[in-house]
C-alpha cells in the first residue's frame, strides 16, 4: 500500500519534528541536483525565500512522482545575510569564513513547505525568522569548531541552534520549528484542513 503522507526529506532533525508531533509518515529523500536547481534562481537574482520554496517544490515534485496518491511534504531552508545567500560550508575553513561573516550581525533564516499529491502542489508556506549573533573573535571560533567538527558542516549556517550552537546567539525573533526547517504549526494547520491528521 502507498503510505499516505510522506516526507520529501533525509533530515533527522525534520523527521525527529514530525515523529514528536506523533505524524505518521515516511520519510524518502529527493534525488534531486539542489545546486543545479538553485543556480538559475540565484544568477537570476531571486530572493531566498523564493529559492527555498522552489528547492522544497521541486524535492516534493520527485518524491511525488515515486509515490502516486501520497501525500508529500518537500521543504527547505536558505539562510541570507542582506543580499547574500549562504550555502553548507564545504570544510572546517569555509565553517570559520561563514562564523566571521555572520558574527556581530542579524541574518535570516527563511523555511519553506511545500504540499504536493501526484505532482500538483497543494499548498506552499515560507516561514521567517532572524538570529543575531554575538561578535566572535577568532580564537573562539577555532575552539567552538574544533569542539563542534564535522557537525558545523551539516547546516547552512555553520551552527545547530539546538545543540551547542546556541552560544553563539545573542537574540532570536521567529519561530523554533522554522529555525530547526520544518515550520510544524503551519503544517500541522494544513494537514488538519486537509483531513491527512485529526483535528
Amino acid at each position: 500500500m502507498t503510505p499516505k503522507l510522506i516526507l520529501a526529506s533525509s533530515s533527522p532533525f525534520r523527521r525527529m519534528l514530525m515523529e514528536n508531533a506523533g505524524l505518521f509518515f515516511e520519510a524518502h529523500p529527493a534525488e534531486i541536483d539542489e545546486r543545479a536547481v538553485e543556480a538559475p534562481l540565484e544568477k537570476a537574482g531571486a530572493k531566498p525565500d523564493t529559492v527555498a520554496c522552489v528547492l522544497a517544490k521541486a524535492k516534493a515534485e520527485d518524491v511525488s512522482a515515486r509515490f502516486p496518491e501520497s501525500l508529500v511534504i518537500g521543504s527547505d531552508q536558505t539562510m541570507s545575510l542582506g543580499d547574500r545567500v549562504f550555502h553548507k560550508p564545504k570544510d572546517i575553513a569555509d565553517a570559520a569564513n561563514h562564523l566571521r561573516a555572520l558574527s556581530g550581525t542579524t541574518h535570516r533564516l527563511n523555511s519553506a513547505i511545500v504540499l504536493v499529491r501526484d505532482g500538483a502542489v497543494l499548498w506552499e508556506h515560507v516561514g521567517h525568522a532572524e538570529l543575531t549573533m554575538r561578535p566572535l573573535t577568532e580564537d573562539f571560533i577555532a575552539r567552538h569548531l574544533s569542539r563542534v567538527g564535522e557537525r558545523a558542516l551539516s547546516s547552512v549556517g555553520a551552527y545547530q541552534l539546538e545543540g551547542e550552537g546556541v552560544q553563539l546567539f545573542e537574540k532570536i525573533e521567529g519561530d523554533y520549528f522554522t529555525i530547526l526547517g520544518l515550520p510544524m504549526l503551519p503544517l500541522l494547520g494544513k494537514l488538519r484542513e486537509l483531513g491527512t491528521i485529526d483535528g
